[in-house]
């Protein structure tokens, strides 16, 4: 098999034992590449069906076209959409002005600890990989949290030769990560493959700049490029030493881990 079809396979297994394990899961979808090949994997994985309800927590200061992609896709795959918010916070004026880590806290994890605890969802199915950002390389394929989210990646199960721990106290939450294992090159490489169609940010537009990791349009800026078809970012980022995220500005504030440890994902 190609390193694709393993990686592939891993993924779907994984995601199949979630399936079977836990109850009331959900799924967090982002609309970036590494959550909609996360959602076509879950499709491949139950035969064109996805049978896990995606959510996605909505800042409000997302950049326009990906909301469109968001409902446009959901209509045509027929998705079971969960949009989650923090109404207070935004009323309140929050805004990445005050700081991205405090907009961050109030708009992405206190709103998904919000949508968590409405819906009662004791699972989430989340797209990250441990080449993405250096907190991402301490997490597992099934990582718990307390049962208020929060992550101690001090006491994290050892995950050996494709044995996953799949059983857990009661109120034990749940972080399952399929892509681990997966690169950025790699995750392109699939959606090549698999012709996935994804956000047109992706792809320069005849300005000279595309966007490399999508997130809130206040913080997330482009990148220099001239790269329009999936072939030529690959190509790119083989020639790259550029970080993924360094045009995120949560991440330049260096806040990702106690993001992280407080329940973001």
């Amino acid at each position: 098999m190609s390193q694709l079809d393993e990686l592939e396979d891993r993924s779907m297994y994984i995601l199949r034992e979630a399936y079977k394990n836990f109850e009331n899961l959900c799924m967090l979808w982002s609309m970036g590449k590494d959550s909609t090949v996360l959602l076509w994997l879950v499709r491949k994985a139950f035969f064109g069906h996805c049978p896990i309800p995606l959510v996605h927590i909505d800042t409000s200061y997302k950049i326009p076209e990906m909301i469109e992609y968001r409902d446009r896709t959901a209509r045509e795959w027929g998705l079971n959409l969960v949009v989650g918010q923090n109404r207070a916070a935004l009323a309140d004026g929050m805004h990445p002005t005050r700081g991205t880590f405090a907009c961050c806290c109030a708009l992405k994890t206190e709103a998904l600890r919000q949508l968590l605890a409405e819906h009662g969802y004791t699972g989430v199915i989340v797209g990250v990989r441990s080449d993405e950002e250096g907190t991402r390389a301490k997490e597992r394929y099934f990582s718990p949290r307390d049962s208020n989210n929060d992550w101690d990646f001090k006491d994290q199960p050892p995950e050996l030769w494709d044995q996953f721990k799949t059983r857990f106290e009661p109120g034990t939450h749940l972080r399952i990560h399929p892509l681990l294992d997966w690169s950025e090159i790699n995750i392109w490489e699939y959606i090549e493959r698999e012709a996935i169609p994804v956000i047109p940010l992706y792809f320069e537009r005849g300005n000279g700049q595309r966007y490399r990791s999508l997130g809130c349009a206040p913080c997330t800026a482009p990148i220099a490029s001239r790269a329009r078809s999936v072939t030529e970012i690959i190509a790119e980022l083989r020639a790259s030493r550029v970080a993924e995220r360094s045009g995120r500005a949560q991440d330049a504030e260096r806040g990702m881990e106690r993001l992280h440890k407080d329940g973001y994902m």
